[in-house]
């Protein structure tokens, strides 16, 4: 049976210990992210990681794989201005090189368009932060969903009622 750590390179843990870790299932990555070490995140750009990073105001590095990816990592790079995607080897779609993960993480890390990249994610964090806040636009139209549907229920309760008590 192939365990994960049968996918990283001979010696790869032994000679990464002291300055990383591996974790080999899962981890609490919402957590990871709220880390005030973390300047940068690796993903594949599903939606919830794609939540949890703005929301804990980390920029990206795209690497979408499939489905609903693309288009969240073209978002995130294209309009949002928030990652960098990564560019697969020319041979393979989805196969990307290290010194192209090298490359992009050292741009988000230590250039002027990672910094830049950083302080939009930011804005982004403090403006969804805003909008879940009580008042603001996410808030209210939440709370008149939950109106709406709270109207709907008693005029079917009420409906049902009429009902049992007519026959």
């Amino acid at each position: 049976m192939m365990t994960r750590r049968d996918y990283l390179p001979d010696g790869f843990v032994t000679r990464t210990q002291k300055v990383g870790l591996v974790v080999q299932m899962w981890a609490p990555q919402a957590e990871i992210l709220g880390h005030s070490s973390v300047g940068g995140f690796l993903s594949h750009c599903g939606w919830n990681s794609t939540v949890e990073s703005i929301v804990n105001g980390v920029p990206m590095i795209a690497w979408p794989l499939y489905a609903e990816q693309t288009m969240n990592a073209a978002l995130l790079t294209e309009e949002l201005d928030m990652a960098l995607k990564l560019r697969a080897l020319p041979t393979n779609g989805t196969l990307v090189g290290r010194m192209e993960i090298e490359k992009t993480v050292r741009k988000i890390m230590e250039e002027k368009e990672g910094m830049a990249m950083r302080a939009r994610v930011k804005e982004l964090k403090y403006s969804g932060e805003e909008a879940l806040s009580k008042g603001g636009s996410s808030y209210n139209s939440l709370s008149k969903v939950a109106k709406d549907c709270e109207a709907n229920l008693l005029q079917v309760l009420k409906a049902k009622a009429q009902g049992a008590l007519g026959a």
